[in-house]
């Protein structure tokens, strides 16, 4: 089964027009909202994020307020460089720690309710205010912020309350529309020039593993979920960072899609000269164990050759920010291209 992201929320209408917002919705490439069920599992809206991503951001010079910045939802007016940030994904909270700005509100996933380590001794001491599931819409406001930044995938049903708490600002959706979401992130602060320069330093080390590998070998990244197996495909974060290097994936990986599901059963389709695996949540809840130890998995051309390897999740999968495709490339390194 090829998937979009699924399973988080249902589609709704659009937000009506709040404080600090612009009645209207920002129009994707075929001339409407994009849809939040088509954006989420898969069709036109999911493959052509980037593209109606174009008109996002803002004209304002850097340091001149107040800023409209046009997004997913609209277009949201910010009135001061903004110093109280709440972010509702880890995307936004990989963004807004990577350009310097310590946020006062952060939401965890379902898989883990800690910070992310790799952001431990960057991010300050911000107030949980619910998970990316389900916000706490009174904590939120109890922090007086003066920003929310967050998508349309993960929290249309309560962009209007959002709004009208703090100017809110939502990209189309997290993932493989990654570093469009930082510049978008960034617009807001007038910080797009810094954001800019640490993607370009994020791709020349990219450029540099794949000089030192040229172009080989595949690369296959595998999570371990409740209830599922996934290969993530080239629509996905990790998928977005094998690209820019480059290195390949197996075919089966080769779709414009977040990922493949497969059965235990069909675990040798993750066969590739290199597989880094994760696991979302609890080991004990997926099928790790299984798969790990079962006799299929050490027939695989990787696991013989010592070459399958676990990965953080919380950087491989869910970090969806530059300073997690850091950490990815470094793994990269470490494991495929020592010296790179």
């Amino acid at each position: 089964m090829v998937l979009g992201l699924g399973g988080l929320l249902t589609a709704c209408g659009g937000s009506g027009s709040t404080t600090g917002t612009t009645s209207g919705e920002a129009k994707g490439s075929s001339g409407a909202s994009p849809d939040q069920k088509s954006v989420k599992q898969g069709g036109d809206d999911y493959a052509t994020v980037i593209e109606q991503m174009k008109s996002f951001g803002t004209d304002a010079a850097p340091g001149v307020y107040p800023r409209t910045v046009r997004h997913a939802l609209g277009a949201t007016v910010i009135p001061a460089k903004p110093v109280r940030v709440v972010v509702l994904d880890t995307g936004e909270l990989d963004n807004v720690v990577s350009l310097g700005v310590q946020p006062v509100g952060v939401v965890h996933t379902d898989g883990s309710k800690t910070m992310p380590s790799y952001l431990k001794d960057k991010v300050g001491t911000p107030a949980n205010v619910g998970t990316i599931n389900s916000l706490n819409l009174e904590a939120i406001a109890a922090l007086k912020p003066d920003l929310i930044l967050g998508s349309q995938l993960r929290a249309q049903d309560q962009y209007a309350s959002l709004s009208k708490i703090a100017p809110t600002v939502f990209s189309i959706r997290p993932g493989y529309p990654w570093k469009e979401n930082f510049a978008l992130n960034a617009s807001p602060f007038g910080l797009e020039a810094e954001a800019a320069a640490l993607l370009a330093a994020y791709q020349g080390a990219a450029t540099a593993v794949g000089a030192r590998l040229g172009g080989k070998p595949t690369v296959s990244p595998l999570r371990f979920m409740p209830g599922k197996t996934r290969l993530y495909a080239e629509l996905s974060f990790i998928g977005t960072i094998l690209t820019d290097i480059p290195l390949p994936q197996p075919k089966i990986e080769q779709v414009k899609e977040l990922a493949v599901e497969i059965s235990p059963e069909q675990i040798d389709k993750a066969d590739a000269d290199w597989i880094f695996y994760g696991v979302y949540g609890t080991p004990s809840a997926t099928n790790q164990d299984t798969v790990l130890g079962g006799a299929l998995w050490k027939t695989l051309g990787a696991v013989k050759a010592g070459q399958a390897r676990p990965v953080s999740d919380e950087t491989w999968f869910l970090g969806l920010g530059v300073l997690a495709a850091n950490a990815v490339l470094s793994d990269l390194k470490g494991f495929v291209a020592p010296g790179a």
